[in-house]
């Protein structure tokens, strides 16, 4: 059967307007204030203050796993259990900054969900390897961006000179754990580094 056109002077539902019409209706947002103080203590986040961890995953003793994690909304998946974050509501994801010098970056591992690389400074890539053992790679200029799905074994490294910054976001208010591979975690082993809930401890 022919679907009938939609009536003179009427305008046919888009895909994105049906899809807004089956939506569930959403709660009405209650408005709030915040104060000033409020806001500059536990909302703002500046540059210059952020405490780095070199020690924030298992693989960052590993000679091309070297940088610096600086927390800035939400602990996210780090590994280091002193290294806390000035803006503490993380709601549905997680903030933080990557320094890293040529060559280093974070060997392979999995996340439990989304991940998202935004170069600030330098070149930057992004690898990752298939089932199959095939690696592949995108090459990242400053604010190029990507989203690593869930289930992807990835890793990154710093191509520039220098030192350079990234921004990484990781989905979730319980981002979950990292996922290493079993090869990571015997040679973090060997620089004694091991993981005992979650948390990198030193031999």
């Amino acid at each position: 059967m022919a679907t009938r056109p939609p009536a003179k002077g009427t305008v046919a539902p888009t895909e994105a307007g049906k899809a807004r019409e089956k939506a569930p209706k959403r709660a009405t947002i209650k408005r709030i204030d915040v104060a000033p103080t409020t806001m500059e203590t536990e909302r703002v986040a500046r540059y210059k203050n952020l405490r780095s961890s070199a020690k924030a995953f298992i693989d960052t003793r590993l000679p091309n796993g070297k940088r610096d994690i600086l927390t800035v909304i939400g602990r996210g998946v780090v590994e280091d259990a002193d290294l806390a974050p000035p803006i503490l509501d993380n709601r549905d994801f997680n903030v933080a900054y990557i320094r890293a010098r040529h060559g280093c970056g974070a060997t392979l591992h999995i996340h439990e969900t989304n991940e998202v690389f935004i170069p600030l400074k330098g070149t930057w890539e992004v690898y990752w390897q298939n089932r199959d053992g095939k690696r592949h790679q995108v090459e990242l200029q400053a604010y190029d961006t990507v989203s690593v799905p869930v289930g992807v074994s990835r890793g990154f490294r710093y191509l520039g000179k220098g030192r350079g910054l990234m921004m990484a976001i990781v989905g979730g208010t319980d981002p979950g754990r990292v996922h290493w591979p079993r090869e990571t975690v015997e040679e973090a082993k060997k620089h004694g580094f091991v993981l005992r809930d979650g948390d990198l401890v030193e031999l």
